[in-house]
């Protein structure tokens, strides 16, 4: 009877070392991105994850330990250049081997272009100057930055990371075939709860229509699209540049005439500019993280980040 269970016990080993040996290495850029992967590669590996909690994506200097993951990736996820443009030149040369999947170039991912402006509702007193000039008026520094092409912030809108989920579990099956059945298991069980987590969220933000927020970077386009809650402006950019001085004048001056509610800071960024807006009106305010700096990462980070924005959000009220 001993021996038969050794023999089992050491089949049983064989058998996992045997499913496990042909597992990729896998990395990711960002946290959400990551918490996907997780989800989809379950018990079978852990994915490397590039960019460390609390850090900007728009700006980053690889540690050697990063730089050895890329290296031994066979795959590579990330959300693609207009994101992370310092990550563009060690895909190439640090993970020259491996199979490189930007998301949001493939053709499940919704997009939306940037936005223009500090007022996000359009009715921008610069916008109306140039109206009814006919000229373009020059006054706002921000202008000259030509602030266009894909708003990166994809992973905010949770179809996409449903459309991904699919991409993930598909790309991994490609190139580990034997475990291609656990990887579109796992991939349907993360886009049931998914698929919950983007119904609970909307009910859970009902109250939240109507009521006017702004917000401290223009990053949550996806957001606001899916759960129809529109900010009325921003005070940076998409790419979290820091905004001119005549986009601080014009956020103000929303802030002051349009009843706004709430502005949301971000826990990256100085709060001066928060308290420079609300120009000591006593507004509220909240906190909104885009990248869930204060989560840990794995794979209940994404239902915690996006649960998290929808809790945030409801502070404004």
């Amino acid at each position: 009877m001993r021996l038969t269970i050794l023999t089992g016990t050491a089949a049983a080993i064989a058998f996992c070392s045997s499913a496990l040996a042909d597992v990729p290495n896998v990395a990711t850029d960002i946290a959400p991105v990551h918490s996907l992967v997780a989800q989809v590669m379950g018990d079978l590996a852990t994915p490397d994850l590039i960019l460390p909690p609390g850090a900007s994506p728009h700006g980053y200097s690889l540690r050697p330990s990063e730089a050895r993951a890329l290296e031994r990736a066979d795959i590579v996820f990330w959300i693609g250049e207009p994101l992370t443009p310092w990550l563009d030149a060690p895909l190439e040369t640090l993970a020259r081997g491996a199979h490189i999947v930007e998301l949001l170039a493939a053709p499940e991912t919704t997009t939306l272009q940037f936005r223009e402006g500090a007022d996000l509702g359009g009715h921008d007193a610069h916008d109306e100057a140039h109206s009814q000039t006919g000229q373009p008026d020059h006054h706002d520094e921000d202008a000259e930055h030509d602030h266009d092409g894909v708003d990166p912030h994809a992973w905010l809108d949770p179809q996409n990371a449903i459309a991904w989920t699919g991409l993930i579990a598909r790309t991994l099956a490609e190139t580990d075939p034997e475990n291609a059945a656990q990887y579109a298991a796992n991939a349907e069980a993360a886009i049931a709860g998914l698929e919950a987590l983007t119904e609970e969220v909307s009910e859970r933000l009902e109250p939240m229509h109507g009521v006017p927020f702004v917000v401290f970077h223009d990053a949550y386009q996806y957001f606001e699209q899916r759960f129809d809650l529109p900010a009325l402006g921003a005070i940076s950019l998409g790419d979290a540049t820091d905004p001119g001085a005549a986009r601080v004048a014009s956020i103000r001056d929303l802030v002051r005439d349009s009843g706004v509610s709430c502005i949301a800071a971000e826990p990256q960024f100085s709060p001066s500019l928060i308290k420079t807006v609300a120009g000591g009106s006593g507004i509220r305010t909240t906190v909104l993280d885009p990248m869930g700096s204060a989560l840990e990462p794995g794979a209940d980070f994404y239902r915690s980040l996006i649960a998290g924005l929808a809790e945030s959000l409801l502070g404004c009220r």
